[in-house]
């Protein structure tokens, strides 16, 4: 089978779905019957990608270039070039959208889209292949799209999506903040798609077996008269058992929102809740506004009467924000008992204004994707680097679940500052693992095990009783070795048996029980 149009790009995982190329697809018009979408992922081979490409006998390639996966879409698209130099590859993305002419895959690309492309590639297409007419810049830009005439993307998702990946969702565009590191501060204003089609695209997905909606929306309660429709619309569908994700603006929460949230089943609603910092000259720095005594309200509203489950977002390596300043305002938000606190490093995406710091604050990142930075006037590398594993561990231990008592129990010891408490912590587990990716949660155990039992003096009873109930928790039957037996014990047993043992040793491991 061969494509004229092939709409690709390479996801971070199989249950990610890419939601621009769903509205490239929607959007071409009659070019639809000549294109496909074709999704991957960055853990695939790049010439098997090409191979699988090109198979299709393209005339054009779109692919979606992003910050997790600009590396290896470089590498798909000189693999494309160098072997179907006459297919021509247009690329389109938030990652090629600025500093693009100085970009290496732009450059080896034919063309780059600037911007929203739902109507800009299906002139480009359209132009291409029924007027063989290409442009004579390389890099395309114009207007934003009416967002009302954007044909909506739902319907192009599979029954194979619904089932396995994440649904995206948007009932606006736009941000009207202006904080620095996000791209979304370069939007003129917040645009919204019409109320009733979108619920009646989201009704269809339910029909179709949906039960899990990802909102895209930088300020999801912005407007109270849309976010109110827009609840009052599933919580009448609250019996089928749905998962909503929300980001949320975290110091506005009007009375007539938390009227109706609280009204969800537990577990019904996530809200990702974007601090970044606790640090007012920090915020101010960056721009970011926020009314820290409403969003404590607010979060002790959500955790005290509703069935909530709150993510809240903090940014290390924000300009002006030493570790001491940044263990205080996570200290603050951890007593306000979020369930997750996202603890994210500084990444500079092309574009966002957050560069102007960069000679005042020394602010140095990496030249390779995902351009994370490495050194603040305020927290040198060696410190970024502690940051970098504190911000692994926190997610592996608290964020996790996994370990719900023992994470308690860090904090119940935390005479000032449950930040450095989990520090300690995290410094133990960083002399024990040589790396912070790939451990099995058998080894997590095994660690904090230890960690009890040889820094906070546990015995072999005690550590093995906290961290049981944790071990059990999600089902398993079977406790690991470690927590069966008191290893210490057993093996000091077995050396003093074997100090008097003349049988060899060889022969004794086949004659142990054990």
């Amino acid at each position: 089978m061969t494509k004229d149009i092939l709409l690709t790009t390479l996801n971070s995982s199989y249950p990610h779905s890419s939601f621009g190329l769903r509205y490239l697809y929607a959007n071409l018009g009659d070019l639809q019957e000549r294109a496909q979408i074709i999704e991957y992922t960055i853990q695939r081979n790049a010439m098997d990608i090409a191979e699988n490409l090109l198979s299709f006998k393209p005339k054009i390639i779109g692919i979606g270039v992003y910050i997790w996966n600009s590396q290896e879409s470089l590498e798909l698209v000189s693999l494309l070039k160098r072997i179907s130099p006459d297919t021509i590859v247009v690329l389109g993305g938030p990652e090629v959208t600025h500093e693009s002419e100085s970009q290496q895959i732009c450059k080896i690309a034919d063309f780059t889209i600037k911007g929203e492309a739902d109507f800009l590639f299906r002139e480009f297409c359209e132009k291409a292949l029924l007027e063989n007419v290409l442009p004579e810049k390389k890099f395309i830009s114009g207007d934003l799209p009416d967002i009302k005439a954007i044909k909506a993307p739902y319907a192009y998702y599979t029954d194979e999506d619904i089932k396995n990946r994440v649904i995206y969702v948007e009932v606006s565009r736009g941000c009207p903040y202006r904080c620095e590191y996000c791209l979304s501060s370069l939007d003129k204003a917040v645009r919204s798609f019409d109320i009733n089609e979108f619920l009646g695209h989201i009704q269809t997905l339910i029909d179709r077996g949906t039960r899990q909606f990802k909102f895209i929306d930088r300020t999801f309660n912005l407007s109270p008269t849309t976010c109110t429709q827009i609840l009052e619309f599933f919580l009448a569908r609250s019996d089928l058992g749905l998962f909503l994700h929300f980001e949320m603006v975290p110091d506005r929460l009007p009375t007539e929102i938390r009227e109706l949230i609280k009204k969800f089943p537990h577990g019904a609603l996530q809200f990702e809740i974007g601090i970044q910092t606790w640090n007012p000259e920090v915020a101010k720095n960056v721009s970011r506004r926020n009314d820290l005594e409403k969003v404590k309200d607010n979060f002790k509203f959500l955790r005290q009467d509703t069935g909530v489950h709150t993510h809240a977002d903090l940014i290390v390596g924000l300009p002006g924000e030493s570790v001491e300043s940044f263990a205080k305002g996570f200290d603050v938000l951890a007593g306000l008992d979020p369930d997750e606190i996202q603890v994210g490093i500084l990444k500079r995406l092309k574009g966002a204004p957050i560069a102007r710091h960069d000679f005042a604050f020394q602010m140095v990142y990496a030249d390779h994707p995902p351009f994370q930075i490495l050194r603040t006037k305020d927290i040198d590398f060696e410190w970024m680097q502690k940051m970098n594993r504190f911000a692994k561990y926190w997610d592996l231990y608290a964020n996790s679940g996994n370990f719900k008592k023992f994470t308690a129990y860090i904090k119940s010891q935390a005479t000032e500052s449950f930040f450095w408490e989990f520090f300690n912590f995290s410094e133990y587990l960083s002399k024990r693992f040589a790396q912070n990716y790939g451990i099995s949660l058998n080894s997590l155990f095994e660690a904090a095990f230890n960690y009890l039992k040889e820094v906070k003096g546990f015995s072999f009873e005690e550590a093995r009783d906290l961290l049981t109930a944790d071990y059990l928790a999600p089902g398993n039957r079977d406790l690991p070795r470690f927590l069966k037996y008191d290893l210490v014990a057993q093996a000091a047993a077995q050396a003093a048996q074997a100090k008097n043992n003349v049988i060899p040793k060889r022969q004794q491991r086949h004659m142990s029980t054990t």
